[in-house]
């Protein structure tokens, strides 16, 4: 390796250190132990990078399924009707960043057929409205929105609940109103036939199994409310939604209240973030123990070369320079494991469509059953974010393991080291 006349001789030495191995049964069991940790690393890297791919594919997933029911803004009245609903929608389409606004109502009533009793979220839409705030046109599996006319109550049931319920297109269901002023005002529950006259999956098993749709006017007439419970919003950016709805607050009057999305799901998304954390944590321990596999790698290099380090203290090298080689050695072996494991991983994360398949047709396996999760692949999800951040807590971890060795090289006394070899 001839450029290494041209380059510092720290350098110079402390490459030559990472590839020793040839002239010692000793030095080639140092040698082991550095790759061994080089492999640590690498191999933690990836598996960090893999995983925490699978876990951003599978919450983008879950997001995406649970917006194509679910608007990523509503304005309510405290009240429970909003009778002045196109006011609020001609309000909050002038915000650059809403891009539709459709009304809705929304009541609580069980949906019974024979001896099968079902709670369910009814809410009322319009349905010339609706696909500017949802994606429910894209799960529907029979039927369309138009069959929603005012007057027919007909009924459009998720995937879970029809299933459920025993029912297909063309059923009736027999729908037993539950709210407070219904119940207040009969003894006995309000019970309406309604149709089955569509089916919606959108893979969400809580809203597959829990809503149904039914036109907007049909909704007033059961729940005996003269207008609209809101109006609800889809924006250009989902994750700008807090802030969105921050700025619709501000000129609104205190009655009128929004939520986001990310205020229905809280617990969920803030469940996902903690299993992200914790993973990180736990796959992080695997880089932690290459790391210290790699301050062994060090002091046993420093024990080693003594005689060589005493040689270069006589040559006139300062203590400061003799920890830069070490340094640096521990240093290459950091950043080469952190880059091949960058690399292994992002190709898994890539590839994991592929991978996965493969490795369930050669063990003759099925990692995802279809009727649990209700998808047949991993998804993954890389982000160059997190890729960054795990092979720079790498780096950072290797660095900090040479510390220590390199300065209990440093204190090499040249006398006494060359007295001992």
């Amino acid at each position: 390796m001839s450029w290494l006349k041209n380059v510092p001789y720290e350098w110079a030495v402390g490459l030559r250190y990472t590839r020793a191995g040839r002239r010692s049964g000793r030095d080639s069991f140092i040698s082991f132990i550095a790759l061994t940790s080089m492999l640590g690393i690498a191999l933690g890297v990836a598996a960090l990078i893999t995983v925490l791919s699978v876990m951003n594919g599978f919450q983008t997933v879950v997001r995406d399924r649970m917006l194509a029911v679910v608007a990523h803004i509503e304005i309510v009245d405290r009240a429970g009707v909003s009778p002045n609903w196109q006011e609020l929608a001609r309000y909050a389409e002038r915000n650059p960043e809403v891009r539709g606004a459709a009304p809705f109502l929304d009541g609580q009533v069980l949906l019974t057929r024979g001896t099968t009793l079902r709670g369910v979220v009814m809410r009322g839409i319009l349905p010339s409205e609706e696909p500017k705030v949802t994606d429910i046109v894209n799960t529907l599996k029979e039927g369309t929105l138009d069959v929603l006319k005012p007057g027919e109550f007909n009924v459009i049931l998720g995937s879970e609940l029809a299933s459920a319920l025993s029912v297909k297109v063309g059923d009736s269901v027999t729908m037993m109103a539950t709210d407070g002023q219904s119940l207040q005002s009969r003894a006995l529950p309000q019970l309406t036939q309604l149709k089955v006259a569509g089916i919606f999956s959108a893979g969400h098993f809580e809203f597959d199994s829990s809503l149904a749709y039914i036109h907007i006017q049909d909704a007033q007439t059961l729940f005996h409310q003269p207008a609209p419970s809101g109006v609800r919003l889809r924006i250009r950016d989902v994750l700008q939604a807090p802030e969105v709805a921050r700025q619709l607050a501000a000129d609104l009057p205190p009655s009128i209240y929004l939520r986001n999305w990310t205020q229905q799901n809280a617990t969920w998304f803030a469940a996902v973030k903690t299993q992200k954390r914790m993973m990180f944590l736990i796959l992080a321990l695997i880089i932690a123990v290459a790391a210290f596999n790699l301050v062994s790698t060090l002091v046993m290099t420093v024990k080693d070369k003594q005689a060589d380090i005493a040689i270069l203290r006589t040559l006139g090298a300062t203590p400061g320079s003799i920890m830069k080689i070490f340094v640096i050695q521990g240093a290459v072996v950091g950043l080469v494991g952190t880059l091949s494991g960058v690399l292994l991983g992002t190709l898994l994360a890539l590839n994991i469509h592929t991978v996965i398949p493969f490795i369930e047709r050669l063990l003759n396996v099925q990692f995802l059953n279809q009727s649990i999760y209700l998808i047949t692949e991993l998804p993954s999800e890389l982000r160059w974010h997190d890729v960054g951040l795990i092979g720079g807590f790498a780096v950072l971890l290797a660095f900090v393991a040479t510390l220590y060795p390199s300065w209990s090289a440093a204190r090499v006394r040249p006398a006494q080291a060359l007295r001992e070899s």
